[in-house]
């Protein structure tokens, strides 16, 4: 419940993004660097909210490098979606919050599982918590 509660902060700080660098950079471009900084103040809540209870063993940008690498799958859901939907659907090119919302909900599960499995798994492991 905790990582949702956080994926619908970071959809805020992901569509925030968009929507301030968008006049500058483009709609692509602001769609890749807006998954990147929601994707980085995720890891960081998630790191000291969702997973707090657990050990955190290793260097912390080691951490964030496999938090970011997990949610790979996630991206290309995500961001897929939303390219897709921006660029065929003329409403949703002017309001990118419509495929920033539907990306986001694609990507959340696999983006769950994965940084569950694959980034906080060993620090669990240690804590013992299990899996």
């Amino acid at each position: 419940m905790r990582f949702a509660v956080v994926g619908s902060f970071g959809f805020l700080w992901d569509t925030g993004t968009v929507y301030l660098l968008r006049p500058f950079i483009g709609l692509t471009c602001a769609l890749l660097a807006g998954f990147f900084v929601a994707c980085s103040i995720n890891w960081f809540v998630n790191r000291i909210w969702t997973y707090g209870h657990i050990s955190h063993g290793g260097h912390v940008l080691t951490q964030w490098m496999r938090f970011l690498s997990a949610n790979s799958l996630g991206f290309v859901l995500n961001r897929g979606a939303a390219l897709i939907l921006s660029f065929s659907l003329p409403f949703c090119e002017k309001n990118p919050v419509i495929p920033v919302a539907v990306g986001a909900i694609i990507g959340l599960a696999a983006n769950f599982n994965l940084s569950d499995r694959l980034v906080f798994r060993a620090d669990r492991a240690k804590s013992g918590k299990g899996v």
